[in-house]
């Protein structure tokens, strides 16, 4: 055998899909699948142990623990043959108890078990179409009843024991609730379902003989002995996104195709398949647990609820909501609305509620958390870590740090610690992952996505992509053994990259190499393999999910150990640097982690001990940020001691007061009670003494009470006495009378039975003389027996000695024949094996064919269907074709009465017309109106016009004068204050009269000052006068002005009475246009009916009609036209309707035109509106 051996560490994942999947074995000690085991973990200590599924197995479909926790029994699918194996739990590893894999019914699978109260007997139920229920006494394995559910291969979810009874049996499924009792080998039927069916997807007991059964609408129903006793609908609230549809989220396509994965329960699937055709908005109960005070449901994607027991009634009430929290590291906020509840299971106390999701989660509460929020609803926590819910596509580890790294097709990227067993990073995106590797250091990795191909950073607490390169579906990548350098592959292309300058450097393209040795793979197919470091061992993955550990340089014989791992086709596998551990992913999402050791049991030996690095990255941004948290955390730290060290002060000093406070109070009642307790002494003194004093009273009074009761007493019994006496005497006369009756009796007794013995002696005689005779004769018949068997015995032995002779020769013959069918046998094997082949091709050939088949019945039933369809046709126009021909004798009748009306009727078309010219002269002479009209439309134009321009020139004159008003007004403004100043000189110089010499100083600085600017006076002078000019010219224009706005008011208001006029008239045309297309279109549909008419007169009468006078009520029906007076009609309503069109856009440009508006409200008809109403009411 092979030198290498694998041990199970630990397994990062969960199987949800099998049925039942999650149970507590004690308080610490939880028990779920994983890959091919069911997994032992224990929470407190965080240690895994493993119990194998069989060798050979296709995958656990479902679980189940008995009531005492003792024995744990698992369905599966061994080489295609269901099998159920038992466990003892207890014993330490698990061993296999009992396996029940020999069945005398028809059995595909085992889809849900059950034990029993006493953990003797097992339920379980088989899947569609046999639907058996089977009834075991599993140790003796022995079926004690079998019966089938359902017969309409519905599906079936769940059975299960009543908790106090071995013989009561619920079984549910679609359209199906059952109760069942075992009684005299059979199973039968209790209830009688009553009401629609419902799709009863779970249930549980709460009580001896009550059930709640939850369905995919989101019902929930009590059932009490088989009878319906409550009933409630989980009310639909808004999930975390916003929206309020669970509507399902499919998943991307993926680039590369991976299959899906292999999940032997459809259970699940059955569930959400049968409830599709349900509303999607309402919750699907898919669990149920029952507890002490009530019990737990699902309630629709990432919802549980909790129900109490009502204590006045025996029903129930809604007490808490539970809900799956958003992942902070997921990027999508929907993600607990995509993932069921499956599977719920409270602790042995009831303190801590575990539940599974369809996302391959596990999550947990303790149920002390529910009953503190009130209102609000609370959250689950992670069990464990998130895990992926896909299949993994890649795996790899680095050498620095004990850090493995995977990908998935649930878009995620997760690094795990295979020393502490824990989840280290965990981050989702938006496209799918299919290759990933880490760099040596563990502080890079690169990832290959379905887009691009993305080098990044493992930081602290996240993962940033720091390069990116455009390689779409990468499936493979991977750093050098230096790190220097990385690979990636897309499609038959290898691209080489260095790690530094982060450039391609080389791009292989394709390999032909020569192949140096090949072994059988034994019935399997291998889809991975490593080899170790050292070169001397090798560990292949199957199709089947097992591995296979081998020697290296490859054996030619058989010799490997093979392990049950994976559910499914593993993917990827991997040895760490030191080949200490193995490390192997699969399809079916789980991460199994292998100890390595030789042989003797002992691990292999590291080439050199290296220990793991401990640093990490981190960007300096968030240091930063980091250490300004901190700082204003301390910050706050510090105002938040200064606070509590002020509020304690005042603490302290407000209890001193009320210490104080009570203190002196606590004195006070303690004085009053001590004079109170002064109080109370002094009259219970007095109380002792009343007491002492009616004591000896009572005493005096009894005993003389006592002297007279004695007395009486004794009179009494001497009565009584003597009483006594006479009863005496009376008693002894009765017995001496009683003896002498017995004695009588006695005599008459013995007399009696003297009589019956002789009678009785007389017939026993008889009868013994009859026994003598009959043992005689039986003497006789023995000696006769003992004879015929004496004879029988001799002719039985001659016939053994000649069985014997004979059979030996046959035995002699049967061994040389036994000898030569030996040889044929291994002839026989090497056919049996190609047959068997050929039977396998038969069997596709044959699912083929029958898929086929299925084809053409379903074309030959449609095909029926439409003959049916044709043949009902053929009915319906065979009827309808008699209905015509008697239509078509009506219609010749009326024929000949139409014929007789046609003079009348051109008569009339010829008046119509004589009718119609004079409204075309209206018509022509209206249009030459509306020229004119259009004319004086265009002067008024014009007019406008001009007058704008005017006015624009005026205002431009206005703001010119505006200026040169203002800068006249500064100059005013300037010359005053120069004259003011002026006169301040002046009055200055006035003070220095007495004084010559200085005055004339004064008065000559007041000239250099002030006589530079005369000349500005003189022009200020000139500048009044043309001030005055432009104020004349100003109130000249403004009158001007004014008679122009006069003018253009009184022309507006012409043009608007002229406008008023003009559509007036032009509604009056517009409304006799209508009318006319009315009457025309009216005469065209009778002249069509009579041309009709006339055209079936002629097919059955080719000879003219003689003419006749029409009747009176013929004549009220209006005239119809020729075709060529239809087409002159038809020209002229065109002509009109062009015209009025022109008409109306010149009028919307006069309307656009400034200065120029329309009356308000009134606009045209459209010509549009105007032909659908008059169709609307011609018809």
């Amino acid at each position: 055998m092979s030198a290498v051996v694998a041990q199970t560490l630990h397994v990062f994942g969960l199987r949800s899909h099998v049925a039942n999947n999650i149970f507590y074995f004690d308080e610490q000690i939880i028990i779920f699948p994983s890959g091919n085991h069911c997994v032992k973990y224990n929470v407190d200590q965080k240690w895994q142990k493993f119990i194998p599924g069989s060798e050979k197995s296709q995958g656990m479909l479902a679980l189940s623990i008995s009531p005492n926790r003792r024995y744990l029994a698992i369905s599966e699918t061994v080489q295609e043959k269901p099998a159920i194996t038992i466990y003892e739990l207890s014993s330490i590893p698990c061993r296999k108890r009992k396996v029940l894999n020999n069945f005398d019914f028809q059995v595909q699978k085992f889809i849900s078990m059950a034990f029993s109260p006493d953990s003797k007997y097992l339920l379980a139920q088989t899947s569609p179409p046999e639907s058996n229920l089977v009834y075991w006494l599993w140790e003796k394995q022995k079926v004690m009843a079998i019966v089938r559910i359902d017969t309409q291969n519905n599906p079936v979810y769940q059975v299960s024991f009543s908790p106090q009874d071995n013989t009561q049996v619920c079984v549910t499924g679609n359209g199906m609730f059952k109760l069942l009792r075992f009684a005299e080998g059979t199973l039968k039927q209790t209830n009688f379902q009553r009401g629609e069916p419902q799709n009863y997807l779970a249930h549980t007991w709460v009580a001896d003989d009550k059930i709640v059964v939850g369905t995919d609408t989101g019902k929930l129903f009590l059932f009490e002995s088989g009878d319906q006793r409550w009933e409630t609908s989980i009310m639909v609230k808004e999930p975390t996104d916003g929206s309020k549809s669970l509507d399902v989220i499919q998943e991307s396509e993926s680039l590369i195709e991976f299959p899906p994965v292999s999940s032997p329960l459809p259970s699940y699937e059955q569930m959400v398949a049968a409830s599709s055709h349900s509303q999607m908005s309402m919750p699907q109960v898919f669990a149920i647990a029952a507890y002490s005070k009530g019990f737990a449901c699902s309630a629709g994607p990432g919802r549980v609820l909790l129900f109490e027991k009502m204590e006045e009634k025996d029903f129930y009430r809604e007490s808490r909501e539970i809900r799956i929290p958003v992942d902070p590291q997921s990027n999508d906020p929907s993600q607990p609305d995509k993932q069921d509840v499956l599977c719920l299971c409270f602790s042995p106390s009831e303190e801590t509620l575990v539940a599974s999701t369809s996302k391959n989660q596990l999550y947990s509460i303790t149920m002390s958390l529910t009953e503190i929020s009130k209102g609000e609803p609370a959250h689950f926590e992670y069990l464990m870590y998130p895990l992926h819910s896909a299949p993994i596509t890649g795996l790899a580890t680095c050498i620095r740090k004990p850090l493995i790294a995977t990908c998935s097709l649930d878009r995620s990227i997760r690094l795990w610690n295979y020393e502490t067993n824990t989840l280290e990073l965990f981050k989702e995106y938006q496209e799918e992952a299919y290759s990933i590797s880490l760099h040596p250091s563990g502080h890079f990795i690169v990832v290959g996505f379905a887009d691009k191909l993305r080098l990044m950073n493992l930081l602290i607490d996240d993962i940033r992509s720091f390069k990116e390169y455009s390689v779409r579906g990468c499936g493979e990548c991977s750093f050098s053994n230096g790190g220097h350098l990385f690979a990636a592959v897309n499609g038959n292309v290898i691209h080489v990259y260095t790690a530094t300058s982060l450039e391609n450097i080389s791009s292989l393209k394709g390999h032909t190499g020569k192949i140096l040795r090949e072994i059988s793979a034994f019935d399997v197919t291998y889809t991975a393999i490593v080899i170790s470091h050292s070169g001397r061992m090798m560990f292949v993955g199957t199709s089947v999910g097992t591995i296979r550990a081998m020697k290296y340089p490859l054996p030619l014989q058989k010799e490997f150990n093979e392990y049950q791992a994976h559910a499914g086709p593993i993917t990827k596998m991997l040895l760490t640097f030191d080949d200490q551990f193995l490390l192997t992913a699969a399809e079916d999402g789980c991460l199994f982690t292998w100890k390595v050791f030789d042989k003797d049991g002992r691990g292999i030996k590291r080439e050199r001990e290296v220990g793991f690095a401990e640093e990490v990255l981190v960007t300096k941004t968030d240091m930063e940020e980091k250490a300004q948290v901190m700082l204003e955390l301390k910050t706050r730290v510090e105002e938040l001691k200064m606070e509590n060290e002020y509020q304690l002060r005042l603490k302290d000093m407000n209890y001193s007061e009320k210490i104080k406070e009570l203190t002196d109070k606590f004195i006070q009642e303690m004085e009053s009670l001590k004079t109170k307790n002064q109080v109370l002494r002094t009259e219970k003194e007095k109380q002792d003494v009343y007491h002492h004093e009616h004591i000896e009273d009572l005493l005096d009074k009894q005993s003389r009470e006592l002297q007279d009761m004695e007395c009486c007493n004794n009179q009494k019994l001497l009565l009584e006495y003597e009483k006594y006496q006479e009863l005496q005497l009376k008693s002894q006369r009765m017995q001496e009378e009683y003896e002498k009756q017995l004695r009588d009796n006695e005599e008459t007794k013995s007399q009696a039975l003297e009589e019956l013995t002789e009678f009785y002696e007389a017939k026993l005689q008889e009868k013994t003389t009859l026994l003598e005779e009959a043992q005689e004769d039986v003497r006789q018949q023995l000696r006769e027996f003992e004879e015929t068997k004496k004879q029988i015995e001799e002719d039985e032995d001659r016939e053994i000695q000649d069985i014997k002779t004979k059979y030996e020769k046959k035995l002699r013959d049967e061994k040389e024949s036994n000898l030569r069918l030996k040889g044929e046998t291994g002839i026989m094997r090497k056919k049996f094996s190609s047959l068997q082949k050929e039977i396998e091709e038969r069997t596709n050939d044959i699912e083929t064919l029958k898929g086929e088949q299925m084809k053409l019945q379903g074309v030959i039933k449609s095909l029926e269907k439409d003959i049916q369809g044709l043949k009902r046709e053929i009915q319906e126009r065979d009827e309808t074709i008699q209905d015509k021909e008697k239509r078509i004798y009506d219609l010749k009748k009326k024929n000949q009465e139409l014929g007789k009306f046609k003079f009348v009727l051109d008569y009339k078309i010829k008046e119509l017309k004589k009718q119609i010219e004079p409204r075309e002269n209206e018509i022509r002479v209206m249009k030459e109106q509306i020229q004119e009209m259009e004319a004086e439309l265009e002067n008024f134009h014009k007019q406008n016009t001009q007058l704008e321009l005017n006015i624009t020139e005026l205002w431009q004159k206005l703001r010119a004068t505006d200026q040169e008003m203002r800068r006249e007004r500064q100059k005013e403004r300037d010359l005053e204050a120069l004259v003011k100043r002026f006169k301040t000189d002046l009055h200055n110089c006035v003070a220095y009269i007495q004084e010559p010499r200085l005055l004339k100083e004064k008065v000559r600085g007041l000239f250099e000052k002030y006589v530079q600017r005369a000349d500005m006076v003189e022009i200020a002078g000139l500048n009044t006068d043309l001030q005055q000019e432009y104020a004349r010219q100003r109130e000249h224009l403004e009158r001007n002005l004014a008679t122009l706005k006069k003018k253009v008011v009184k022309e507006g208001e012409l043009h608007r009475t002229d406008y008023i006029r003009i559509m007036q008239e032009n509604v009056s045309l517009i409304k006799e246009i209508n009318e006319l297309r009315r009457e025309l279109k009216f005469t065209r549909s009778q002249v069509y009916d009579l041309e009709a008419a006339l055209k079936l007169t002629k097919k059955v009468r080719p000879q003219e009609v003689s003419e006749t006078e029409p009747s009176r009520d013929m004549l009220s029906t209006a005239p119809a036209a020729r075709l060529n007076e239809q087409e002159e009609t038809g020209r002229i309503i065109e002509m009109q309707r062009l015209e009025i069109q022109r008409l109306r856009d010149q009028i919307q440009e006069q309307e656009q035109v400034t200065g120029f508006h329309t009356l308000a409200g009134v606009r045209l008809p459209s010509l549009s509106n105007s032909e659908v109403d008059l169709e609307v009411k011609t018809n």
